[in-house]
């Protein structure tokens, strides 16, 4: 890295932690004949009673295998 100071070290242990306890996880890409490209998306605006935050989750699939995702409450 360019002009690392002290300041980074925690930002390095907390991507090293991310990592370790991750580093099961597995991508299983499956092979296709062709190439499709699909999104899917659900967005709740006020099904959590308690807060009544919005919910949001997408998924993005490439040829049957998830690309990117996200499913957190907003």
């Amino acid at each position: 890295m360019h002009s690392t100071t002290n300041d980074h070290w925690p930002l390095v242990k907390l991507i090293l932690c991310y990592l370790k306890g991750t580093s099961s996880y597995k991508l299983h890409i499956t092979r296709s004949s062709s190439f499709s490209l699909h999104s899917f998306t659900n967005i709740d605006w006020v099904n959590i009673i308690d807060d009544r935050k919005s919910t949001s989750d997408y998924l993005v699939n490439f040829s049957n295998t998830p690309i990117s995702w996200k499913s957190r409450k907003q």
